[in-house]
């Protein structure tokens, strides 16, 4: 059993970003927003761990949060935070993807 280090770290950048922006700005939602994704990306990982098949969890969180913060980051046009978010769900998604064919 492999664990998946890069579906944790993902996993981490999400709910160290809500951190942030309640930190920053003082939103709570951020804050929010982060825990539930990161926490639904840290179990998506965990069952990435166990079966390398099951991608479900990983794959609706981090989609929905590629099409959520794509949506910021085309509205702001602000790089940090949205932009990135975007580019780091983009890439768990095109990884998963790519995990499901091998």
């Amino acid at each position: 059993m492999a664990v998946d280090w890069i579906g944790f770290s993902y996993a981490a950048a999400i709910a160290f970003g809500g951190f942030m922006g309640y930190k920053r700005k003082g939103s709570v939602m951020s804050l929010m927003a982060g825990l539930v994704f990161g926490g639904l990306s840290a179990y998506g990982a965990y069952n990435i761990s166990s079966d390398p098949k099951d991608i479900k969890v990983l794959m609706f969180s981090s989609g929905l949060l590629s099409i959520i913060m794509g949506l910021r980051y085309k509205k702001s046009g602000k790089l940090m935070p949205a932009g990135i978010m975007t580019g780091l769900s983009l890439f768990m998604v095109f990884r998963l993807l790519v995990l499901i064919m091998v």
